[in-house]
């Protein structure tokens, strides 16, 4: 029994010590919405005039150089102290067009990361786009598009008509229908260091003119999220795939658990699932944005199951988390509490706050 003992305790020490001479390679993976991240430049072709000097928002050039000070802050420290790097990957929404990235880039708290650009024009009738921000250093892209999300209102009253057109919509006559003119899907592909990935990036129809009556049009997103990453799991049962976004719906809504079909328990993932690990953190009443003093996680970063292993053989989901540091948050005023955003007076961070996940490896 003494020997028994004895052997025990050794290995328990001997499996103490392989743990914690066990080393990891980490990224960290980021999604940020900016709100409305718009140079002060008149655009002839998008309904930018609200952010021009002249416009309703009084948007300034002091102002949007000091947004690009916040967010390149925010985009530095997203994910430490557990990663001392800045993200590897970024994904980002409500950028009006590649030159506020390359000013953004070129901010003195990104510019050491050499971070690369892949963004495309999208049909937005607001002229808001969004793209991707990567360390070129880790990370190498071999293909990208934009992929279109054709949606159409079957029928527009004529008091409709006479009304605001919503935010992401441009009314097109075709057949009798009128195209939702929305955000495409950005999706990327290369290898980080040397093991292949796919990222989608979205910002998915907003909810302006009511949740339950715009419902359909994140449905649509979401089935053609999950269509994207079947086509890439048909060429790779093994696929490793991260989508990520402004979904404007929360985990549990229809898009995200019907459309794009996530979980939300690890071991309910099967072989060609997704999981959504932010579900857990709505379970615990945390938030991205809010609204009336209720808070929704309407950004999440999403995966299928090749990135859920047990093992860290290869680059493997650790955790998520939401960035949420106090200088991200009103400290005062009735909208205290809530993320630190744009106002006539200033220019702030945005009205969402960043989430990210870590990917880890064992070496």
């Amino acid at each position: 029994m003494h020997i028994f003992r004895f052997f025990l305790v050794i290995l328990f020490f001997s499996i103490q010590t392989q743990s914690q001479s066990k080393k990891y390679k980490i990224h960290t993976v980021a999604f940020y919405n900016f709100e409305n991240l718009y140079d002060t430049v008149d655009d002839a072709f998008t309904n930018d005039d609200e952010w021009t000097p002249n416009g309703a928002q009084h948007w300034t050039i002091e102002k949007y150089q000091q947004k690009l000070k916040n967010l390149a802050k925010a985009i530095s420290e997203i994910g430490t102290p557990e990663n001392s790097n800045a993200p590897t990957l970024i994904g980002a929404a409500e950028v009006e067009n590649r030159n506020v990235l390359e000013d953004l880039i070129k901010e003195p708290k990104l510019q050491p990361l050499d971070l690369g650009i892949i963004h495309f024009d999208s049909p937005d009738k607001r002229g808001i786009d969004v793209a991707l921000l990567y360390q070129k250093k880790y990370f190498r892209p071999t293909s990208y598009s934009n992929i279109p999300l054709i949606i159409y209102k079957k029928e527009i009253s004529k008091k409709e008509e006479e009304t605001e057109v919503l935010d992401d919509e441009i009314e097109v006559k075709k057949e009798n229908k009128n195209r939702v003119f929305t955000r495409d899907q950005l999706l990327v592909s290369g290898f980080l260091e040397n093991e292949e990935i796919h990222i989608i990036v979205n910002h998915w129809p907003s909810r302006s003119g009511g949740e339950k009556a715009t419902s359909l049009f994140r449905e649509a997103a979401g089935k053609l999220n999950r269509k994207i990453i079947d086509s890439l799991q048909r060429i790779n049962p093994q696929a490793k795939v991260l989508t990520m976004g402004d979904f404007n719906d929360g985990p549990f809504n229809k898009s995200i658990k019907a459309g794009l079909g996530a979980k939300g328990i690890k071991t309910e993932v099967s072989e060609f699932d997704v999981f959504n690990p932010f579900e857990e953190l709505a379970n615990k009443g945390l938030g991205t944005i809010a609204y009336r003093d209720s808070w929704n996680i309407f950004d999440q970063i999403i995966m299928t199951a090749s990135f859920v292993k047990t093992d860290f053989l290869t680059f493997n989901f650790w955790k998520a988390s939401i960035f949420n540091k106090p200088y991200l948050i009103q400290n005062s005023g009735a909208y205290k509490g809530y993320p630190l955003r744009n106002t006539l007076s200033e220019a702030g961070f945005s009205d969402h706050l960043p989430v990210y996940v870590y990917l880890i490896k064992e070496f």
